[in-house]
């Protein structure tokens, strides 16, 4: 058939008047996208990334930090967690957590706190589903990396004292009663209770380091002191395996933070970047306070310095700019310096690898930082108007989240102990772990 421009204007008009109104550019911009290869190709990296970031970053990490009579302890805890929370993601822990069944803008109901069953063994999930413009298979992967590490980070607060059937209980428990509605609550979408509220956090600061930091905390205060704590000197036994492990956990953030934004685009790439900033700043901030106090810098400080600092930054990474990152790795590291060393000696708890004095006090920072860093006249790029209201909101999200981790960690935590007992017994600790319960040795150099 031919096509007759005079005869078709009216036809020509009423496209040109459909593709430039509200609705039509609305219904457009809804459609479906299909899945791009370049943002799927960032995402497998990312994801390989985080993974790397527990085993064996975490590992080495807090491996180096205990004693060497304990090493294989915390490197079979981190191993086994990693493979524990798979199976359970896939079982249900991605469908109570992202699930959007029964969730609706602006309406407070169960599913605002936790999502449905529907996706429960991953129903439905297709090789061509999506999420966005990524394969979804590829960001159940990505998600479930978060998961794993997260209550892989609480088992510093109480290294060298629990025992391994405990530990995989809690940890369980901890993954569906604790993290699971924190993760729907904040990252679920529309209808979800803390982000309908308002609460920014772009890849985990309350999901992730607030919540293990205070569940670190009240697992220590339970759980009780080391034998000997703080007379008997209990230093790390290879800093060496430390500073790998921090170097692996820097390294590996990157697929944290500019994972986040899910595609390979300028907000990941503005994320990788304020994240070196902020770490970097963090650790030369508690290089230079311990130099001040004690007179000289330590090994163990600025690696600590730095995980400050990525940290902090971790729910910032999408809306800060370079100058906020810098400023807000700054306070991190200045501030953990004195958590982590005052203020654990001042009340006596024996957090053993500073998981409240680093995760939780840094977390608290860059959660409610990440407000008026989002702003445009601090130099952020997120859509805040008011920076005393969006702190407001961050500092709700915040308090919730500390009052949610804190009473349920304690009910696992005392459930767990009335059962079957958290801790091992004094022969067992004094022997120490990795022969007393797994009957190995790291180190065999007869």
């Amino acid at each position: 058939m031919r096509f007759d421009l005079k005869t078709s204007r009216p036809l020509l008009a009423l496209i040109g008047l459909l593709a430039t109104s509200p609705a039509w550019a609305q219904a457009a911009a809804a459609a479906p996208t299909r899945i791009d290869s370049g943002d799927t190709a960032w995402m497998l990296t990312a994801t390989a990334l985080v993974l790397l970031m527990t085993i064996p970053g975490l590992a080495l990490f807090y491996g180096g930090m205990v004693r060497a009579k304990n090493l294989l302890s915390v490197l079979m805890q981190c191993f086994a967690i990693t493979a524990m929370v798979s199976v359970l993601w896939m079982v249900y822990g991605y469908s109570l957590a992202f699930s959007t069944e029964g969730m609706q803008a602006g309406v407070t109901n169960l599913h605002s706190f936790i999502g449905g069953w529907d996706r429960s063994f991953l129903a439905g999930l297709k090789p061509d589903s999506r999420y966005q413009t990524v394969p979804e298979s590829v960001f159940v992967m990505f998600q479930l990396t978060f998961a794993i590490i997260t209550p892989a980070l609480i088992i510093g607060a109480f290294a060298e004292r629990m025992k391994f059937s405990a530990l995989l209980w809690f940890s369980g428990l901890w993954l569906t009663i604790v993290y699971l509605p924190v993760a729907h609550m904040v990252w679920s979408g529309p209808g979800s209770f803390l982000g309908d509220l308002g609460v920014l956090d772009f890849a985990g600061g309350t999901v992730v380091h607030i919540n293990a930091g205070i569940a670190g905390l009240v697992a220590c205060l339970v759980i009780g002191k080391r034998r000997g704590y703080p007379n008997v000197p209990m230093p790390p036994h290879n800093l060496g395996y430390t500073v790998v492990g921090a170097s692996l956990l820097w390294l590996g953030w990157f697929g944290f933070n500019a994972g986040s934004a899910v595609a390979a685009n300028g907000s990941a790439g503005m994320a990788m970047l304020v994240t070196q900033i902020a770490t970097a700043a963090a650790a030369l901030g508690w290089l230079a306070i311990e130099w001040i106090v004690h007179g000289r810098p330590s090994v163990l400080g600025i690696v600590s310095g730095a995980v400050a600092g990525l940290v902090a930054v971790t729910p910032a990474a999408g809306t800060a700019g370079p100058g906020g990152a810098l400023v807000l790795g700054l306070i991190a590291g200045v501030v953990c310096f004195f958590s982590a060393t005052r203020l654990k000696h001042k009340l006596g708890y024996d957090d053993s690898l500073d998981v409240f004095g680093v995760h939780a006090i840094a977390g608290i920072i860059g959660a409610l930082l990440t407000g008026p860093l989002a702003s445009p006249k601090l130099g952020g790029f997120g859509t805040v108007e008011s920076l005393f209201g969006q702190l407001w909101i961050q500092a709700k999200g915040v308090g919730f989240t500390v009052v949610w981790s804190a009473v349920l960690s304690l009910v696992i935590l005392k459930l767990i102990d009335w059962t079957l007992g958290l801790r091992v017994d004094d022969e067992q600790e004094q022997v120490g772990l990795d022969l007393s319960l797994h009957e190995e040795k790291a180190y065999n150099l007869s």
